[in-house]
């Protein structure tokens, strides 16, 4: 039962991810214009962030209730981790180098973070296989 919650909530990550970088993200940029894109997205990521970091941070507890620690512990982990990195650190930066137009920082700090949501997303697909 409790394994098979834990299988939940990791779709449940796999899902928010994908609709966020599929659906939100791309309506938002189509639909508003620059500035008010830019404002919600700054409001948005962060829960995003938590929301993830959170339902992760419990699957971990779950692993660890179960006593679950081989590959699929360290990937949750590893996932989990890169949640907070990209919330407290990455998007700070990232944030910063757009408001000071440093383009080519933020065009690093922002290819980063899209490249550690598709290691996420490839993570959590191989937790769920």
């Amino acid at each position: 039962m409790i394994e098979q919650l834990s299988i939940y909530l990791i779709a449940m990550i796999l899902g928010i991810m994908l609709f966020f970088s599929f659906v939100i993200a791309p309506v938002v940029f189509t639909t508003l214009d620059e500035d008010n894109a830019r404002k919600f997205i700054r409001r948005i990521f962060p829960f995003y962030y938590n929301v993830n970091l959170a339902i992760s941070f419990i699957v971990l507890l779950l692993f660890l209730f179960l006593s679950k620690l081989g590959v699929d512990f360290y990937l949750i982990l590893i996932i989990t981790i890169l949640f907070a990195i990209s919330n407290y650190l990455l998007m700070p930066l990232i944030n910063k180098y757009r408001d000071e137009k440093q383009d080519k920082k933020f065009k690093y700090s922002h290819f980063i973070s899209v490249v550690i949501n598709f290691v996420q997303m490839i993570c959590l697909v191989f937790l769920l296989i």
